[in-house]
């Protein structure tokens, strides 16, 4: 069998979808591993910030084939990772029409191989349209001649995924379910990060030709083992009720409500779940060196993963480029809910910090300390550890330091502070504060303090917590901000006239 000449780091790689979930995976694992990229977005602005400064990133649709040709221009090997499902019209004739017009340019250009990922399911009538339109798109990608790998895939779990989205808020949210035959079809889930492995490793598969391989986890299961699978390991208790019935019409306007996914979307992906989406060939096993992971490592996966994202996530990126003071209450991020709130002090950066290094323990937390103590009681009672444990030092923190209640996650002096809640809750919650400088002119410097309180609610419990308590915790929290606020003015005085 005649070999494939694998590209090496000098040859280009055409990525579509780079602003998707998958194809935003895929591009970080590409530029990590030195391979030279160019993007094709129909909006090269919305990716040009997330890209690394060697990337490019260059104007394209699918859907107009003329735009195809400079995207094309000397790429070794396309990643095909587009589809309409979430268009308003019909998504099939889109779909057709773009694979068409890509397998069209991709030939006239001289590329080498198509990388496609589709989705898993036995190729017969009985199919969804969305299935049967993504099996589709590789065969018209085939019939132009370029050799094409295609991956066809079961349900995609990970942190952000659309599949992980909708069971994450059905379990948090529903204490009782009503589950429709959808609920018990089963599947063979695959983690993101196998995925993602397999589109690398397929830029250097040895031998020629045009090959479909069908890839899922170590386990086949059901949509509801799934979510009992998450509930699990969120601590939640879940009842599952199955009904005979439910249109997928009905289906995705549940969905709709419930989860953050709208009714249209909905109703595409409901449909596509009546099928069964098992690997009936293992193929794929043999080509690759990668063994998926089964679905509770996958989820605890996820759950590591989404963490990790959050705990990265800077405030300050989604402030105001004008330097206006911004807020949010109540936002979502994810499951999330964040209350952020910021104030312009005129104190250097070691000043406007002095009095949060100092909060907690005999310092008290600067406002309604009654409340504070009277929380603190109410934990003990609870089983928790309540304010008696202070801090291990009036001046300096660390991290890992206990401090009352809250237990000290990241510390940079002058910068940040963040406190992760060990008092008992219906969830998990932070409590950050971070300052930035502002300067304005040679014998002026101020600074911005942001005050961000997060909550993960477990949970309707969680969620009927926070919404319940929100008015009180608002009011505290500003009351804090604004008292912080006063020490640090007094801090900045006592820096400039020690005496």
């Amino acid at each position: 069998m005649e070999r494939f000449e694998p590209p090496d780091n000098s040859a280009l790689i055409l990525l579509t979808g780079g602003t998707g979930y998958v194809g935003g995976r895929l591009l970080t694992s590409l530029e990590s591993g030195g391979r030279r990229v160019r993007c094709l977005a129909r909006r090269p602005e919305v990716l040009r910030a997330r890209v690394r400064a060697e990337t490019e990133v260059v104007a394209g649709d699918c859907l107009d084939g003329t735009s195809l040709r400079p995207a094309l221009a000397g790429v070794h090997t396309a990643y095909y990772l587009v589809h309409s499902m979430g268009s308003a019209g019909k998504f099939e004739e889109q779909d057709r029409t773009a694979a068409g017009n890509f397998a069209t340019a991709a030939r006239e250009a001289g590329v080498r191989r198509i990388i496609y990922l589709g989705g898993l399911g036995e190729a017969d009538s009985a199919l969804s349209s969305h299935l049967r339109s993504r099996q589709e798109v590789g065969e018209i990608l085939r019939q132009s001649g370029v050799e094409v790998i295609e991956f066809q895939a079961s349900i995609v779990l990970g942190s952000g995924s659309l599949s992980f989205e909708m069971i994450r808020a059905l379990v948090q949210r529903l204490p009782v379910m009503i589950c429709p035959r959808w609920v018990s079809v089963t599947a063979q889930p695959i983690a993101i990060e196998d995925l993602v492995q397999y589109l690398v490793q397929a830029l250097n598969l040895p031998f020629r030709g045009s090959h479909i391989f069908e890839i899922g986890g170590a386990d086949q299961v059901s949509y509801g083992e799934i979510m009992r699978e998450y509930a699990k390991q969120r601590g939640l208790h879940r009842i599952m009720i199955p009904v005979p019935v439910l249109t997928p019409q009905l289906s995705s306007l549940w969905l709709g409500l419930v989860t953050p996914i709208y009714a249209r979307i909905g109703r595409k992906l409901i449909d596509s779940l009546r099928n069964p989406t098992l690997v009936r060939n293992s193929s794929a096993l043999a080509a690759f060196e990668i063994r998926p992971m089964g679905l509770k490592k996958a989820i605890e996966r996820a759950l590591r993963n989404e963490d990790r994202e959050f705990a990265e996530t800077r405030w300050s990126d989604a402030l105001s480029s004008a330097g206006k003071a911004a807020s949010w209450g109540g936002v979502h991020f994810g499951t999330r809910l964040v209350d952020s709130h910021t104030v312009r002090v005129s104190a250097p950066p070691a000043a406007a910090f002095a009095p949060i290094r100092r909060i907690g323990g005999t310092n008290g937390w600067y406002f309604a300390n009654g409340l504070w103590r009277l929380r603190g009681f109410l934990d003990v009672l609870a089983g928790g550890v309540g304010l008696r444990r202070g801090r291990r030092n009036a001046e300096t923190l660390a991290v890992g330091d206990a401090l009352d209640f809250w237990r000290v996650e990241a510390f940079e002096p002058h910068r940040r502070l963040s406190l992760a809640a060990e008092m008992k809750l219906p969830g998990r919650a932070w409590l950050e504060f971070e300052v930035e400088p502002v300067t304005e002119g040679a014998d002026r410097q101020d600074s911005i303090i942001r005050q961000t309180a997060i909550f993960d609610p477990v949970g309707l419990g969680g969620l009927l917590y926070w919404y319940a308590l929100y008015p009180v915790h608002r009011w505290i929290f500003a009351g804090m901000l604004r008292a912080i606020a006063n020490r640090a003015g007094e801090a900045s005085a006592a820096m400039k006239h020690p005496n």
